[in-house]
């Protein structure tokens, strides 16, 4: 459950704190006391290239990456402790060095699931409040084709998928103000997960805008440089090329029936005009 409210008893979590800790992560568990905690956080959405984005930082000479990206500290794994999480970023001897021969020190937690949970947001303004975070955004259509298109083994069509969905999310009203609902049940919805202005205003409700970045799935792709400079302007880090460029995690699906694809431009207009009027910027996501 994404919705992760401390619901283990005392001795389940001594259990994973020892199994997950020492056994999985041994002699970085044990140095987490010489480890620090992230700078930014990358918050999602899923399927939009925040693999690869998670790569091009880590090639950065100012940015370490964390062990892996995809930690789901502050929704799965907060009952773990911080211990855990710190087990997971650089050393500060690490940091001190990167400092002295670059000037500046970075390292960030990237977690896609991270950018519609209501709890996620309420433990980095508890833990981490002068976090910086970077949401990268894709055509919601597109984003919900892909992730209809890694379901092992799919009971129903795309179609009879969205359609389903398109009924459900008409007929829910009040169950949205239940945060636990919210992420455990409305948002495991392919459609619903592209109601980004919904999502990133919990996020603008407590974070500074100043401290938000977001950022086109579609121009990362397309456009990387521009877009990595845009990244490293917002970090307050020099402007460097990337050279590894290499996409990540790319899947081909057959193609969107078109008439299907006309069906969802409709239906995600007045999701997407709210994302626009609260950004002040138009993503060219109509066709």
């Amino acid at each position: 459950m994404k919705y992760n409210i401390e619901s283990y008893s005392g001795l389940r979590k001594i259990y994973e704190k020892i199994f997950y800790g020492l056994y999985k992560r041994h002699f970085y568990f044990i140095t987490s006391s010489f480890r620090v905690l992230p700078d930014f956080f990358i918050i999602g959405v899923v399927r939009s290239g925040t693999t690869s984005l998670f790569n091009y930082l880590g090639q950065h000479p100012n940015i370490k990456n964390a062990s892996y990206d995809e930690l789901g500290y502050f929704d799965d794994n907060y009952h773990l402790g911080e211990n855990w999480y710190k087990s997971l970023f650089p050393t500060i001897y690490t940091k001190k060095k990167i400092l002295k021969e670059n000037g500046k020190f970075l390292t960030f937690d990237d977690t896609p699931f991270y950018i519609y949970n209501p709890l996620v947001i309420k433990r980095i303004l508890n833990d981490l409040p002068n976090s910086k975070i970077i949401a990268c955004l894709r055509n919601p259509i597109d984003r919900a084709y892909s992730n209809y298109n890694l379901i092992i083994n799919p009971k129903h069509t795309f179609e009879e998928t969205i359609q389903s969905e398109i009924n459900e999310i008409r007929n829910i009203n009040s169950e949205l103000n239940d945060e636990s609902f919210l992420v455990d049940n409305f948002y495991e919805k392919i459609l619903s997960r592209g109601f980004y202005a919904r999502q990133l205003q919990l996020w603008y409700d407590v974070f500074p805008r100043d401290k938000i970045l977001v950022i086109s799935s579609e121009e990362l792709a397309t456009d990387t440089h521009r877009v990595l400079e845009e990244v490293f302007n917002f970090l307050e880090i020099p402007n460097v090329k990337i050279k590894d460029l290499t996409k990540q995690n790319v899947r081909k699906f057959p193609p969107m029936k078109q008439k299907t694809r006309e069906l969802l431009i409709e239906y995600f207009k007045p999701y997407n005009e709210k994302l626009y009027d609260m950004l002040n910027r138009k993503f060219d996501w109509d066709k």
